[in-house]
């Protein structure tokens, strides 16, 4: 029997779930599922700038299983781009983390406090207000 899966961490659902093909695609009866830990890895490493190893400390993985999440997620957006079809994210075995388990406290950086290199809890991609030294 093999184990069960442990849960991965992610920062929040979504906007859009469904994505479909705008022009005269082909519609194909079965579409392209991606599950929200697939979709948290490519929000991490894609979009917030994260490399591998802070995306699976992030998520609460090993580093393989982040790079295993990502490869994945990326086939699918693959064959969502290149086959015209629908694109939903939905399932997989996660939590929604809080402001203090994730993220700093701005939750722009996407990092967790305890590794990102904040200085004086800053951001370190949120710019200074002027009265800040």
């Amino acid at each position: 029997m093999p184990r069960p899966t442990k849960r991965r961490r992610i920062c929040g659902l979504p906007e859009g779930k469904i994505f479909v093909c705008a022009d005269a695609c082909k519609k194909q009866a079965e579409p392209v599922v991606m599950t929200l830990e697939e979709y948290e890895t490519v929000r991490l490493i894609d979009h917030v700038g994260l490399n591998q190893e802070e995306c699976a400390e992030q998520m609460a993985v090993a580093r393989t299983t982040a790079q295993r999440i990502y490869n994945s997620a990326r086939s699918k957006l693959a064959e969502h781009l290149i086959t015209g079809a629908t694109l939903k994210i939905e399932g997989g075995s996660y939590d929604i983390c809080t402001d203090r388990e994730c993220g700093c406290r701005m939750r722009q950086c996407g990092k967790r406090q305890c590794g990102c290199h904040q200085e004086k809890g800053r951001c370190p991609k949120k710019p200074k207000k002027r009265n800040e030294v």
